[in-house]
């Protein structure tokens, strides 16, 4: 994406640590009895975790912790920004289905993106749970984690949230619009 060293400045670690702190006291409902400077200690000791909640972070992503794994001993990132990420939309499902448009093709995919990223597309349970922390998705869609029997018949599956619901649908793999991205996930 930005940087091919996957590194970040001094400066650029500080600002990010300095955001994600900031989030994480702003919204302590995602994360209840978990404190910063666990995370911050994990997220310390896993420098090359940074670059990827960077990325997360430079195209709209807002990534928050949404819970602790005790039996992993991690933390998991979320994308937690109001509506799908600014700078992830307009994008197919994989490259498969970017390949296979033969005109007006999009940019990107969504798993290519996720891939030089380093992060994980977020699953239907997974965009379940995250519907639970509050109200994503309200004018957006999201990609969601396809199960391999859906794409090998050519569609995707996609999620958002309206009236007061969690909708998952299914399009075209090859389909993007300029309201539907991705969420991703990041374990820490």
């Amino acid at each position: 994406m930005t940087n091919e060293k996957r590194e970040l400045s001094t400066e650029q670690r500080e600002e990010l640590l300095g955001v994600l702190k900031a989030r994480f006291e702003k919204h302590m409902n995602r994360h209840p009895g978990l404190e910063w400077a666990k995370v911050q200690a994990k997220l310390e000791a896993n420098p090359e975790k940074w670059w990827s909640l960077h990325e997360m972070e430079i195209t709209g992503g807002e990534p928050d912790v949404v819970r602790y794994e005790e039996e992993t001993d991690e933390y998991i990132f979320y994308d937690c920004s109001a509506e799908s990420p600014k700078g992830r939309r307009s994008v197919c499902y994989d490259h498969k289905a970017l390949e296979s448009r033969k005109e007006h093709k999009p940019k990107n995919s969504a798993m290519n993106m996720v891939a030089a990223m380093g992060i994980e597309l977020l699953t239907e349970e997974q965009y379940r749970e995250l519907q639970k922390l509050g109200n994503f998705d309200m004018k957006t869609s999201s990609w969601v984690k396809t199960p391999s029997e859906i794409r090998q018949l050519g569609g995707a599956i996609f999620a958002d949230f309206r009236y007061g619901n969690v909708f998952v649908y299914h399009n075209g793999a090859d389909s993007y619009y300029g309201a539907r991205g991705f969420r991703g996930s990041l374990r820490v």
